[in-house]
């Protein structure tokens, strides 16, 4: 299974829906969204994608009221947790969480197949050594929203455990 690693949208709506679009035409099956989304509505433009997002608070909350709201409306493709989250896809454990420091610390307990996280705006791939004596992964996709650096977003591949950054491509007529 593949899956788009994203966040820090902060309410770029354009940037962030051209990157889930090109991880959808990479084959990308859902969405992790790290948290700074901001305002709920920003994940209308992902509606159109047909993908399903599991999506986190961050620092920059905007309304999680809403973000419930629209997480609880039937047929709805959003899946909202709050600050953090361990999830399963793809047969692997997924834990989300916006801190850098936080995901390093989950990293090494060795419960996790996958780490990813947010904040910094700084994308990379990391492998940490945890308690079990393995390695785990975090991943962060840096901003989807170009902020203070580039706009990126990581696609993953659960089976073979493959993660990489990409620069967003802004389409023609997008801002």
């Amino acid at each position: 299974m593949k899956i788009c690693i994203v966040s820090d949208s902060h309410d770029h709506r354009l940037l962030l829906a051209a990157a889930v679009r090109a991880a959808r035409d990479a084959g990308a099956e859902a969405v992790l969204h790290c948290g700074d989304l901001v305002a709920p509505s920003t994940l209308n433009a992902l509606k159109p994608l047909g993908l399903p997002v599991h999506v986190i608070q961050g620092n920059n909350v905007g309304d999680p009221f809403m973000m419930a709201r629209i997480a609880g409306q039937p047929s709805n493709q959003v899946t909202y947790y709050g600050q953090d989250a361990g999830i399963e896809l793809g047969g692997r454990r997924i834990f989300l969480v916006h801190y850098p420091h936080y995901a390093h610390a989950m990293a090494t307990t060795g419960d996790w197949d996958l780490v990813c996280c947010g904040h910094d705006h700084e994308a990379r791939i990391t492998s940490v050594d945890n308690i079990k004596g393995e390695r785990t992964i975090v991943v962060n996709p840096g901003t989807v929203c170009g902020v203070a650096a580039p706009a990126t977003y990581a696609l993953g591949d659960l089976e073979q455990m493959a993660f990489s950054i990409h620069e967003v491509v802004a389409e023609t007529g997008d801002a």
